[in-house]
């Protein structure tokens, strides 16, 4: 009885290489790729929670209604 090498379909064309290459070994456009795609994603994250904090610390104008 052979063992069947059943390849995976990728979501990107990245994939293919790392499977392809030594070992599993991405390729140093791939590792530059990740980084700054995680660079990008920290940003983000970043402004996402400077953004929610400022929301958090403005008053809220709902509670701040004076009664006639």
């Amino acid at each position: 009885m052979g063992q069947d090498h059943i390849e995976k379909p990728s979501a990107s064309g990245d994939d293919r290489q790392w499977q392809d290459g030594d070992a599993g070994s991405p390729t140093t456009q791939q590792m530059r790729t990740v980084g700054q795609r995680r660079r990008e994603a920290e940003r983000k994250l970043d402004q996402h929670l400077e953004e929610a904090k400022q929301r958090a610390e403005a008053p809220d104008p709902d509670d701040q209604k004076t009664e006639s």
